[in-house]
C-alpha cells in the first residue's frame, strides 16, 4: 500500500521512497529474524542451563554412589573379616565342645565306676561287719610280728654299725701294710741294687783286660766273635773260658742275695742287620735265640740255679750302632748280660 501510494505520488522516474519502503521492510525481517534468533538463543541457553544443572545433579549422585560404593566395600571387607573370626571361633568352639564331650563322657565313666565301687564297698561293708573281730585278731597278730621285725631292723643296725667299724679298722691296717710293703720293696730294691753293684765290681776285676767285653749301663756286652763262629751258636774254647768266671761269680752271689729276692741274670742275644736263612737258623731271631739259650746252658753246667737265668732273642731290632760300617756290623753281634729283678 505505501508503495502504491507512493507511486501515485511520484510519476516520472523518482525511486527513492521504494528503495526506503524495501529498507524497512528488510529491517523489520531482519528485526524478526534477529528476534527469532535471540529467542532461539534463550531458549539453547535455558536448555543448556537445565542440562548443566542435570549434569551436576548427576555429578552430584555419582559422587555420592561412589561414596555408597565405598562404604559398602568397607563393610564387605569388615564383614568377611567378622565372617573369618566367627568361622575360626565356630572351629575352637567345636574342638572344645568336643573336649568337653570327652571329659562328660569320662566323667560318665568315672561316675559309673564310681557307683560300682561304691555298691562294692557298701556289699564289702556288710561281709566286713560278719569278719571284724577276725580281722581285729589277724589285725593284733600283724602288730607283733611287725615289733619283732623292727626288734630285728635294730639288730642289724647295730650290726651294720660294727661292721663298718671294723671295715675302718681294716682299712687302716691295709693301708700300713702297703705302706709297709712299700719299704719292704724298696729295701730289696735297695739291696738288689747293691748286689748288682758289687756283681759288677767283681765282673769287672775278673773282665778288666779283655777289650771285647763292655759295660753300657747296667748290662755287661760280649762281642758275639769272643764266644761264636760266625753263623753258629756253638761256642768256641775262647768263650767257655771267658765265661768260666763269670759263672764262678754268680753261683757267689746266689749265696749271697736272700731267698726273698727274686732275681734273675737275663741273656739277650743279638745279631747285626744281615740276614741269615740256613737250616738251622731260618731267620736272626733263631741264631740269637740259639745263642742265648747256648750261654744259658753252660752257665746251668757250670751250677747256676736255671731258676736265676733267662734267655731273650732280638735278633737285629736292637742295635747298639745305627751304622752300616763293619765296625758297626760288628759292634751290633753281641751277648748281653744284665741282673734284674725277675
Amino acid at each position: 500500500m505505501a508503495y502504491t501510494r507512493y507511486k501515485r505520488a511520484y510519476t516520472g522516474g523518482d525511486y527513492w521512497p521504494g528503495f526506503v519502503d524495501a529498507m524497512a521492510t528488510m529491517l523489520l525481517v531482519v528485526t524478526f529474524l534477529l528476534s527469532l534468533f535471540m529467542l532461539a538463543q534463550y531458549f539453547v541457553q535455558l536448555e543448556s542451563s537445565g542440562k548443566d544443572t542435570a549434569l551436576q545433579r548427576l555429578n552430584r549422585q555419582i559422587q555420592q554412589l561412589t561414596q555408597l560404593l565405598a562404604l559398602e566395600k568397607g563393610s564387605n571387607k569388615s564383614i568377611q573379616d567378622e565372617l573369618a573370626t566367627l568361622t575360626a571361633s565356630l572351629s575352637d568352639l567345636g574342638s572344645e565342645n568336643a573336649r568337653l564331650q570327652g571329659m562328660i563322657d569320662l566323667g560318665t565313666k568315672k561316675a559309673d565306676q564310681a557307683g560300682a565301687e561304691a555298691s562294692k564297698l557298701t556289699s564289702d561293708l556288710e561281709g566286713e561287719k560278719k569278719i571284724s573281730s577276725e580281722a581285729l585278731a589277724q589285725v593284733e597278730i600283724l602288730n607283733q610280728q611287725l615289733l619283732a621285725l623292727r626288734r630285728q631292723i635294730g639288730a642289724l643296725e647295730r650290726a651294720l654299725e660294727a661292721s663298718e667299724a671294723q671295715d675302718e679298722a681294716s682299712k687302716k691296717k691295709i693301708a700300713d701294710l702297703g705302706r709297709r710293703l712299700n719299704v719292704a720293696l724298696a729295701k730289696k730294691v735297695e739291696e738288689l741294687s747293691r748286689f748288682r753293684s758289687d756283681f759288677f765290681g767283681r765282673l769287672r776285676k775278673l773282665l778288666a783286660n779283655r777289650k771285647d767285653v763292655r759295660v753300657v749301663g747296667d748290662r755287661f756286652v760280649f762281642q758275639a766273635e769272643v764266644l761264636f763262629p760266625s753263623g753258629s751258636a756253638d761256642m768256641n774254647p775262647e768263650g767257655l773260658a771267658t765265661l768260666a768266671p763269670l759263672a764262678d761269680a754268680i753261683k757267689t752271689l746266689e749265696g749271697k742275695i736272700p731267698g726273698e729276692i727274686e732275681w734273675v741274670l737275663r741273656v739277650d742275644g743279638h745279631t747285626d742287620i744281615r740276614p741269615i736263612s740256613t737250616a738251622e737258623f731260618p731267620s736272626n731271631w733263631e741264631l740269637s735265640s740259639a745263642r742265648a739259650l747256648s750261654v744259658v746252658r753252660f752257665l746251668i753246667s757250670r751250677g747256676v740255679s736255671p731258676k736265676h737265668l733267662v734267655a731273650a732273642g732280638f735278633g737285629e731290632f736292637q742295635p747298639l750302632d745305627k751304622g752300616a760300617t763293619e765296625e758297626s756290623l760288628r759292634r751290633n753281634r753281641r751277648i748281653e748280660l744284665k741282673l734284674t729283678t725277675r
